[in-house]
């Protein structure tokens, strides 16, 4: 290999990348397999790497590597390319991801690090006690322990933005509070207004039958083949919350659950992890492009969640996969007579207090009501205890719904357990992206009805590879959007889908 300073630099960034993905494994063992016994050591092993980690990330060493490459990609390539081509202009992409990165860690105290590593490890582990027994109190000095730490450490970023906007940065970069609530706006104000016309309608396709653990396991098993799954390259687990994640170039795990009394939870999550290790799987992974470069890494978790969402909801909840796949169910044990059915238990349109299990008409509403209460915990002044009481109100206002108890409320997500605030609004941008790429998937192949009819879904997935995939931190979320589709991010496109879906399921078709 050559000792140019970009190889250099290459090697140095694989070294970290592969104590990443140690740390990116036991996470995964943490929530797969792991005895809950083992918290407190895991929560040692964690911060460990969390500061080896920091200290790599934020040394002299690679800053003396990055300002090295910075230079010679100034230069014409030791093989003569010139400065504008392509891999050059990729080249300079990555340093400037690389350098606002190493600013970043640069300015975070290694023991504020460690803190919070072995304080998402503790959150972790009391958030699951406390949602098994129902006990906020057990787990809210552990939320008031991540909120402070994450203050410390927008404080410590010292961006031009507020805390929760700095926080927001690594998941949705540049977003910002006015733009977050300029694309929400809308969907706050006509969301309800479609929900109300669902329950106007009175029809609920809600299902009141279950399949057996085995015969839901046989039919996600049978979903991932027909999408392509690679035994030798991917892994499917059970989890208490379910999760994708990639553990190296060729190594992607995906975990679901089995929710009794909804046969359809386990098939519909496997289909949203599936497409999130999809897009992972589709990432830049070639020569300058390694899995160790930001080039390679996704553009934002709201593109992330509108590959996800694509497979779930405008693939398996679609009526052509239904009338395909409907037989399958049948052979499982559902007791249903046609993909019309299934179409309809797929799309419940039943507002509940559960974000996972909802349809697309109130899952929005589920989102809006998380950003609002974080973004008041970070910088609204709201105190942690009032948090069940809060949760709850505006699950009555927004969806006319109440939870029993607060773990089917504020406790029934992982995120804040881990100090992920800023999170949560990229699964509604997900959705927006989602409906706004899939419009001119449409406009560039036809109907995705046919093909998804057909059982052959791989023109669709070539069409992500190619418009959408490999782009990774080249751009952000918006920018992407406005290089595929030409036009400006906007709730339109997702508006008119929901209304255009719900108009067919509450008609009867």
């Amino acid at each position: 290999m050559s000792n140019s300073a970009w190889n250099k630099l290459g090697r140095y960034l694989r070294e970290t990348q592969l104590i990443g993905s140690i740390h990116s494994t036991l996470y995964w063992d943490q929530n797969t397999t792991m005895p809950s016994s083992g918290a407190l050591w895991r929560g040692e092993q964690l911060s460990l790497l969390a500061r080896l980690l920091h200290a790599r990330q934020s040394s002299n060493e690679f800053e003396e590597l990055l300002l090295a490459a910075k230079e010679e990609s100034l230069t014409n390539e030791p093989e003569g390319e010139a400065v504008e081509g392509p891999f050059n202009l990729e080249k300079q992409r990555n340093i400037e991801l690389l350098e606002l990165d190493l600013s970043r860690q640069k300015k975070l105290d290694s023991e504020l690090v460690v803190q919070l590593a072995c304080a998402q490890a503790e959150g972790y582990n009391l958030w699951q006690q406390a949602k098994a027994r129902n006990d906020f109190p057990c787990f809210a000095p552990a939320l008031k322990k991540l909120i402070d730490l994450r203050k410390n450490q927008a404080n410590q970023l010292d961006e031009d933005r507020s805390c929760w906007e700095t926080l927001a940065q690594p998941f949705e970069p540049d977003l910002t509070i006015p733009r977050m609530k300029e694309l929400f706006a809308p969907l706050r104000r006509r969301l309800p207004e479609i929900l109300d016309k669902v329950k106007s309608s009175k029809k609920s396709y809600r299902v009141d039958w279950d399949l057996e653990e085995s015969a839901q396991k046989s039919l996600c098993e049978m979903l991932l083949k027909d999408w392509g799954l690679d035994p030798s390259n991917t892994a499917v687990a059970r989890s208490p919350h379910p999760f994708s994640i990639t553990l190296g170039p060729e190594d992607f795990r995906i975990t679901t659950r089995i929710v009794s009394g909804n046969p359809l939870s386990c098939f519909l999550a496997t289909a949203h992890e599936w497409g999130h290790s999809l897009y992972e799987q589709g990432l830049p992974s070639e020569s300058h492009h390694w899995f160790a470069w930001p080039l390679g890494q996704a553009t934002s978790m709201g593109v992330h969640e509108s590959q996800s969402l694509f497979w779930e909801n405008r693939i398996a909840r679609s009526k052509a996969f239904s009338e395909y796949f409907w037989p399958h169910f049948v052979h499982a044990g559902a007791p249903i007579k046609s993909g019309m059915e299934l179409w309809r238990a797929m799309n419940p349109l039943s507002p509940g207090v559960n974000r996972v299990e909802a349809d697309e008409v109130s899952y929005g509403l589920h989102i809006l009501i998380r950003s609002e209460l974080e973004i008041l915990l970070l910088e609204g002044g709201m105190n942690v205890d009032e948090l069940p009481d809060q949760w709850n109100k505006r699950y009555e206002q927004l969806l006319g719904v109440t939870p029993d108890n607060d773990s089917e409320g504020c406790l029934q997500d992982v995120h804040w357990s881990e100090g992920s605030f800023g999170y949560f609004p990229s699964y509604l941008l997900g959705h927006i992206i989602s409906s706004q790429l899939t419009q001119t998937m449409e406009d560039q192949l036809g109907s995705i009805e046919t093909k998804i009819l057909s059982g052959d879904v791989s023109p669709l997935l070539t069409w992500l590879r190619e418009n959408v995939h490999h782009y990774g931190r080249k751009l952000n979320a918006e920018q992407l959007v406005k290089r595929v589709t030409g036009k400006t991010l906007s709730p339109a496109s997702f508006l008119t889908y929901l209304e255009k879906k719900v108009d067919k399921l509450t008609s009867g078709m």
